[in-house]
């Protein structure tokens, strides 16, 4: 897939949506076993647990509901609690979906407090 750019920051977005396209095609959240889809922008941290199948989104919480901002600590308290949040929707074991970001930083941050809260992927 070719996508169009015009100048640096459009061309690291096409890379990161080859990327994201790339990984898609192989990730698919089940009741199961959900997909946690997590989207980074320069503010704020959002993640959402989405069943493929039905094609709903069974919760989502950002850093914006913590009133927290772009850092790893924010990632790590989002992390924690989304993962308390995820048990208590009867939510254990989900398929994590990094959407086309590196796995490192707040990403990362994310995934561990979400690990250490109860979560398995």
């Amino acid at each position: 897939m070719r996508i169009k750019t015009k100048n640096k920051t459009s061309k690291k977005r096409a890379g990161r949506l080859k990327k994201k396209l790339r990984v898609r095609k192989k990730i698919y959240g089940t009741e199961e076993r959900p997909r946690l889809c997590i989207y980074k922008s320069l503010r704020y941290l959002t993640a959402q647990i989405v069943n493929d199948t039905d094609g709903k989104t069974l919760f989502s919480m950002s850093t914006r509901d913590l009133k927290k901002t772009n850092n790893v600590e924010s990632a790590k308290a989002l992390g924690s609690e989304f993962g308390k949040k995820a048990i208590d929707q009867k939510v254990k074991a989900v398929v994590f979906d990094r959407n086309g970001f590196l796995f490192h930083g707040r990403i990362k941050a994310f995934a561990d407090a979400a690990r250490e809260a109860g979560l398995k992927f």
